[in-house]
């Protein structure tokens, strides 16, 4: 007759692992209040130096490319000059009448908005050219401002 095995469990040694707690954020009845307050300043001097780049010289566009490039310049483009805006009701849109006077949004001599498919591009002041209106661009839009406008 054969004897029962018992089995024992390996006892295994566990480490003891830190246990990490947040913090809960304490706040100073004399600390500054504005964002960045309390950031610890780095105990040793930290060593910042420039990035260098490589120059990049410009790029010779091929015929054909050149051909492609100018393709584009033929497309049309919505502009629009915007002197301003305003809401309305429909009340107050069915009540114009020919010598109605709309108030805009924007003062008389500020910059009016010049657009490119719906997209500020531009800012600029009104001129009157013989008997036309046009438009003097007096700034352009940030590469970043467009791209923020668009988000």
């Amino acid at each position: 007759m054969q004897q029962p095995v018992y089995e024992q469990p390996i006892q295994q040694v566990q480490q003891a692992q830190p246990v990490y707690q947040m913090q809960q954020p304490v706040q100073m009845a004399n600390s500054p209040q504005y964002f960045g307050a309390g950031i610890a300043v780095p105990s040793q001097p930290v060593n910042v130096q420039p990035a260098n780049f490589t120059s990049f010289q410009p790029y010779q566009l091929q015929e054909a490319e050149a051909k492609n490039l100018n393709m584009l310049m033929d497309i049309p483009l919505q502009v629009t000059v915007e002197l301003g805006r305003t809401k309305q009701s429909v009340k107050d849109i069915l009540e114009l009448v020919s010598g109605s006077i709309i108030e805009l949004d924007k003062l008389a001599g500020e910059p009016v908005d010049i657009l490119v498919n719906s997209r500020l591009i531009a800012k600029g002041e009104v001129v009157v050219i013989d008997e036309n209106f046009g438009v003097r661009v007096t700034d352009i839009v940030s590469q970043n401002d467009r791209l923020q406008e668009l988000r």
